[in-house]
């Protein structure tokens, strides 16, 4: 059954091929929470729990074809071009904060900041990485050998960042509550067991998307607050920097259209798409697209400034890829291509800019087809 429908209770029997110790993991901590769980508890025990998460276990997650063993392909893995591209605003961010360190959030097998490093050269003294995978931590090691001496992995952050901070694909991943409105009436989603196995289970609540949801019918949608704290979080520590999130979503009037009814979050294994979280627990990525009103929101109360935002075509081509594609081999351009055709990444996934502590400036990547204004 989908999210669509109208059942508070949908039995979901885990997928052989998920963990049986994630699942009896996950079953504690349901029964230690009298039985029902948040979605965002629950989302984060399947992506992140210590040695059995998706994020944290040993099987490989990253590559452009199943045939790796990879569940998909970001932006940094599918073409070099992507990072050279980012370096130009990343550069001219240093610049104009006077900073000489990069400080990358999830940095998967280490693509993106062996891009980044190559093209910024010296002018990053630092680069630092947080990731909560230690699996992905030696990847990124092996990866980046090259520049050791200037990378470093963090496990908290300091009191102050003075940077230039980039995360690719990390908002989508941070767990997402789920509301249902059923019969008019709203619910959070969560999971429960059902004859030993996982279940959809809906609760009454107060709590509501952010604007209404014109219509009756029955909608189920998302609500982030832990990206919202994030970068909260990260407006207490940076005091002189800027921010660029890479990420797939909308802004906040299209995030909650009455037709998006069945929500955005999403399941991705061996190069697929599922809806359906409480099958193969550990052994598929979830998420869910970033109301990147919310976060620009969030982030303008904690002192940071909007700097821009848009599709991720937009900027990387006032970034000047459509150059550096021209100088590229013919395979290389096309696989390039797919990072602003609108069918593919171009328009899907949107640019986040952020400032705080010093002054806004015109950014390169938002010179032409800026939508700030939509946020």
């Amino acid at each position: 059954m989908s999210f669509g429908e109208n059942p508070a209770v949908h039995e979901k029997t885990a997928h052989p091929t998920g963990s049986p110790a994630l699942q009896d993991r996950i079953a504690q901590a349901i029964d230690a929470a009298g039985g029902w769980l948040p979605f965002d508890r629950f989302m984060a025990l399947a992506l992140y729990a210590p040695g059995l998460g998706y994020y944290a276990n040993a099987q490989p997650k990253f590559g452009a074809m199943p045939q790796q063993g990879s569940d998909f392909v970001t932006a940094p893995e599918l073409s070099p071009l992507f990072g050279r591209t980012l370096a130009v605003q990343v550069a001219e961010a240093l610049e104009r904060t006077g900073t000489d360190e990069v400080w990358e959030f999830g940095a998967g097998t280490g693509a993106l900041a062996a891009q980044l490093l190559d093209s910024l050269g010296e002018r990053v003294r630092r680069y630092t990485i947080v990731d909560l995978s230690g699996t992905l931590r030696a990847r990124q090691q092996a990866r980046l050998a090259v520049h050791a001496g200037r990378v470093r992995w963090a496990d908290a952050l300091p009191d102050r960042i003075d940077g230039v901070l980039v995360g690719n694909e990390v908002l989508d991943a941070m767990p997402v509550r789920l509301l249902h409105r059923v019969g008019g009436q709203w619910h959070e989603r969560g999971v429960a067991l059902q004859a030993g196995a996982l279940a959809w289970r809906d609760r009454p609540t107060a709590l509501r998307p952010p604007v209404a949801i014109p219509g009756t019918h029955d909608y189920l949608t998302e609500i982030g607050p832990q990206a919202q704290a994030f970068v909260r979080t990260l407006a207490g520590h940076v005091a002189r920097g800027a921010a660029l999130w890479i990420d797939y979503g909308f802004p906040e009037a299209e995030y909650y259209h009455p037709q998006r009814s069945a929500g955005t979050l999403m399941c991705h294994q061996a190069h697929r798409a599922d809806a359906d979280p409480l099958a193969d627990v550990g052994a598929k990525d979830i998420t869910a697209h970033v109301d990147f009103s919310a976060v620009a929101v969030a982030a303008q109360d904690a002192g940071w400034n909007v700097l821009g935002y848009a599709s991720q075509a937009r900027f990387l081509i006032n970034c000047g890829l459509p150059r550096f594609m021209q100088d590229a081999p013919l395979p290389q351009r096309a696989m390039a291509h797919r990072l602003i055709a609108e069918h593919e990444m171009g328009e899907l996934f949107k640019v986040l800019a952020l400032s705080r502590g010093v002054a806004p400036w015109d950014a390169v990547g938002f010179v032409q087809g800026d939508r700030s204004h939509t946020l």
